[in-house]
């Protein structure tokens, strides 16, 4: 017995030894890149804030290309290899805001913009800032490439003293020029507001056609391997009164056109509102592929599939069927095969499959606990962005046929520890109208007594939290702090509520959610009743925290069940639908006659019950949701003199930026847990 004592007292010194940081500062990997021959590749690392890019040069190894040493909050993306791979083109910095500011986390006195920047592969001299810009595009020749400013499309060379010029004027918001495949033309996007063109300006007669110019959107267009067709995804312009609804759909339809004439006709058309999220949640809504056919996504079988059909039409084949959901794919060079990746056969995770173009019929290219996502190829080598259940998401390059991964960068120094987490464990939660919701258990095994119980909602909602790392930094983040819980003596379960994604369409357009109802906050219930019947959970000691729409699930918790939850931590979140703030709460397509009912869905409906701590989180540059929200609840409770705190974090936007930040909102809402829960 003396011994046990031993074993349990070590080990709850080991547990309290465990630090933030061993959890928090998980190296980050993202946007990969590949040069056309395949033999170059790049991508974005995240170590500490500090954001660089990492370059694979034939059999060389992996070395770091730029040497930014700040957590400055400044974004990379948009990597661009030149046609020979020998320069790369990358965006440092985030858009603007509605007054066109942009991000700028760290308060730098200088400033901040969204700059195009140039670098040669092999130079050992810094990284050249070209102009500011967005959306580089290489010119065949790799000597000039295309890019966005403004609404209009530019030229530029990679010369720093000549000034870009614009490539043509025309109304609207010009965007996403593709170089048709002999170079001659740009096809481009012209968002009218409420509608769009699709575009095609000559280089060589310097003239714009526009092709098939309807009352509808028109968007995602793609040329055809020979280039003397354009396909793109059609919707029904904006009606007058008509709002967008995050909950909702649209019908859409696939369209062929003749690139010289415009003349253009449909070749499928959705049965009914099947399109809208498929479009704006994946990364290729439409292909045209080599081999002559075309794939678009669709979620008209009730989850969100690729399908393959021929130009004129015929041969419709869903090529990824089954129950789950596909969110991204590559296409080999000849157009035959494609990997995606999705959650067939493993609804918590996600792992990288591969379709036949014409039959369909998936296969598993990886399986088991890993979860696997972003395939890409660079010429016939397949890549993937990988993550565990105690391993963040890091560049793998996965052997086909032995289903083994392996990581291309391995020389990270960093103080994380994959040995301090522990395994998350699935759950089915069933809510009161008998909806079936699944949820993860953080719970430490090897403590012994009743600890307290939090409950954790993503944001969004349109989400999906899994058994492991997240491939969205901002959730990379909230599992990291959900396991630090578990390790300083708590039980969380995080609930995958209803309106989120990754249990298809009826699952994500659940009636009467958010702002009509808030139907979805019973899910919320269920995983604390379900913690609180759990031996190792004190019941009478549950919180709850969760950021966005986390956050505002926080607040309901807090104002309508006072009995069940005693604290909670809010990180910017919405509290009055019927708040016209120009944020989320404009993305559900509220008419006025709906603002009593997205009043009475709102936490700040009747406050005569939250009587609970609060922690109120939020970054006051947010382009999601209001500051003000915050300010209007943190203010009313102030005067019912419920206790409330605050952390500000100034010139942060809705996804922190920085490293820092995340830091504060984790060790402040850890010790805000530990004063009102234990």
């Amino acid at each position: 017995m003396k011994k046990l004592v031993i074993v349990l007292f070590l080990f709850s010194i080991t547990a309290s030894a465990q630090t933030l940081e061993q959890f928090m500062s998980h190296p980050i990997e993202s946007n990969f890149a590949a040069s056309a021959d395949g033999k170059n590749i790049a991508w974005v690392l995240n170590d500490h804030g500090k954001r660089n890019i990492v370059v694979k040069t034939g059999i060389d190894l992996p070395r770091l290309l730029t040497d930014y040493q700040q957590d400055d909050g400044q974004e990379i993306s948009q990597l661009t290899f030149s046609p020979n791979g020998t320069k790369l083109l990358y965006v440092r910095g985030g858009g603007g805001n509605r007054n066109g500011q942009n991000p700028n986390p760290a308060s730098l006195p200088e400033g901040t913009e969204q700059a195009i920047y140039y670098k040669e592969i092999a130079s050992k001299s810094a990284p050249a800032k070209i102009t500011v810009g967005t959306s580089p595009v290489f010119y065949k020749d790799g000597v000039k490439f295309l890019f966005s400013r403004g609404g209009q499309i530019y030229e530029s060379g990679m010369d720093i003293n000549v000034v870009p010029k614009l490539l043509f004027s025309a109304r609207g918001h010009n965007h996403s020029p593709r170089f048709s495949p002999d170079g001659n033309e740009v096809l481009f996007i012209s968002d009218r507001g409420d509608h769009s063109f699709v575009g095609v300006y000559s280089l060589t007669r310097r003239v714009i056609r526009w092709i098939a110019p309807d009352v509808s959107t028109d968007e995602f267009a793609v040329w055809s391997p020979d280039g003397k067709q354009i396909a793109f995804i059609r919707t029904p312009g904006t009606k007058i009164g008509e709002l967008s609804n995050l909950t909702g759909g649209t019908k859409f339809s696939v369209w062929v056109a003749d690139a010289q004439s415009g003349m253009a006709k449909p070749i499928w058309k959705s049965p009914a509102d099947d399109g809208g999220f498929v479009h704006n949640y994946v990364n290729t809504p439409l292909a045209w592929l080599a081999s002559g056919r075309i794939l678009f996504f669709s979620e008209h079988t009730g989850w969100n599939h690729i399908y393959s059909i021929t130009e004129t039409g015929s041969d419709l084949k869903d090529i990824t069927p089954g129950d789950g959901e596909v969110e991204s794919f590559v296409a080999d060079a000849i157009g035959r095969f494609i990997y995606f990746d999705g959650n067939r056969e493993d609804i918590n995770r996600r792992h990288i499959w591969k379709a036949d173009v014409t039959t369909g019929t998936p296969t598993a290219v990886t399986t088991g606990e890993g979860i696997e996502m972003y395939p890409a190829l660079a010429g016939n080598v397949l890549y993937a962005f990988r993550s565990t259940a105690n391993t963040s998401k890091t560049l793998v390059r996965i052997d086909e046929v032995s289903k083994a991964t392996a990581p291309v960068y391995t020389q990270k120094l960093t103080t994380f520890s994959s040995a301090v987490f522990v395994k998350p464990e699935a759950v089915l939660l069933k809510a009161t109208d008998g909806t079936t919701v699944h949820a993860q258990l953080f719970i430490n095994r090897n403590s012994s007594g009743k600890r307290p119980g939090i409950v954790f909602m993503h944001g969004g909602p349109i989400r999906q939290m899994l058994l492991g790392f997240h491939y969205s930094d901002y959730y990379i983040h909230a599992y990291a702090f959900n396991q630090y819980l578990a390790s300083q003596g708590y039980a969380v379960l995080s609930v995958n509520f209803r309106s989120g994604t990754g249990y298809g369409r009826d699952f994500r357009r659940a009636k009467n959610q958010g702002p009509r109802g808030a139907n979805e906050y019973q899910d919320v219930v269920a995983a604390a009743k379900h913690l609180q019947t759990l031996a190792e959970v004190d019941a009478n000691q549950i919180g709850l925290w969760g950021g966005s729409y986390g956050g505002y699930l926080t607040a309901m918790g807090l104002v309508r069940n006072p009995e069940i939850f005693k604290a909670g931590v809010d990180v910017h979140g919405v509290h009055d639908w019927s708040f016209n703030g120009q944020d989320a709460t404009n993305s559900w397509g509220l008419q006025r006659a709906e603002a009593e009912l997205a009043l009475k869905s709102s936490p700040v409906a009747d406050l005569s019950k939250w009587t609970a701590p609060v922690l109120f989180v939020h970054g006051d540059d947010d382009r999601n949701v209001n500051f003000q929200q915050s300010i209007d609840l943190a203010e009313k409770l102030r005067d019912k003199n419920v206790p409330v705190e605050v952390l500000v974090l100034p010139d942060e936007v809705h996804g922190f930026l920085r490293y820092d930040s995340w830091k504060q909102v984790f060790e402040r809402a850890k010790d805000f847990f530990d004063r009102r829960l234990k």
